[in-house]
């Protein structure tokens, strides 16, 4: 269990692409969970298909969309590459693809917590002269933590196995873009590569499902701490 260089660079980059796709996503999904939970408007259905579609296309398809909006030549991509700011074939890139794909399941989790905090309570801060913005981060926030955190582990471990959407849109280029699923296909596509991918794939499961227990932990406790 001697990692080379490569492999090291693809964990290390896989880890730090996951943790910035649930850093920049987590604050829009809370807010989007909020407005899906608590308000009836015009167009609810389709900001929650818009929301839950990178679930059911191909991932190719989601990674195609990226490229017409966020490559060099595109229209917002060729304003952020003005700024500096390079996606296409850059790390950045494979994050914003990760969050892209990973954003479904961090609303569907905290929306489940958020729909689950009791209206009584919140109605309740309201009757004691308690704004909606003020009962959101006294009430609903705080009793929506263990989904937040689920939501959260959730999206980590779906950005660490994110393939369709970041090969399409940021290639498969080693030490930029080269996550772990990206450098588990090459070595499954090398001769001789079979025990560098089984080496891989062994941490790709040990990193997710460690995740996902951690998850369970923090939530519960969360839970627990919230009953007291």
């Amino acid at each position: 269990m001697i990692f080379s260089g490569e492999e090291l660079d693809a964990i290390r980059l896989s880890v730090e692409v996951a943790v910035w796709a649930v850093l920049m996503g987590i604050i829009p999904a809370i807010a989007c969970s909020y407005i899906l939970a608590r308000f009836n408007f015009r167009g609810k259905a389709l900001l929650d298909a818009l929301v839950h579609l990178p679930l059911v296309v191909p991932p190719v398809v989601t990674g195609f969309i990226l490229i017409i909006l966020f490559g060099r030549y595109a229209p917002v991509g060729g304003v952020l590459e003005v700024l500096g700011i390079k996606l296409a074939f850059n790390w950045k890139g494979a994050v914003l693809a990760s969050l892209v794909m990973s954003f479904p399941l961090m609303v569907r989790a905290i929306r489940i917590s958020i729909e689950a905090v009791d209206r009584g309570l919140e109605n309740a801060a309201r009757t004691l002269g308690a704004g909606r913005f003020r009962v959101f981060m006294t009430v609903t926030l705080p009793l929506s933590v263990p989904g937040i955190i689920s939501g959260g582990m959730l999206g980590f471990a779906r950005s660490l196995g994110e393939f369709g959407a970041t090969i399409t849109f940021v290639s498969n280029i080693p030490g930029e873009t080269q996550t772990l699923p990206l450098a588990l296909y090459s070595y499954t596509q090398t001769p001789g590569g079979e025990m560098m991918a089984a080496r891989l794939c062994a941490v790709s499961i040990v990193i997710s499902v460690a995740a996902l227990a951690a998850s369970e932990v923090i939530a519960r406790r969360a839970a627990v701490r919230m009953k007291k």
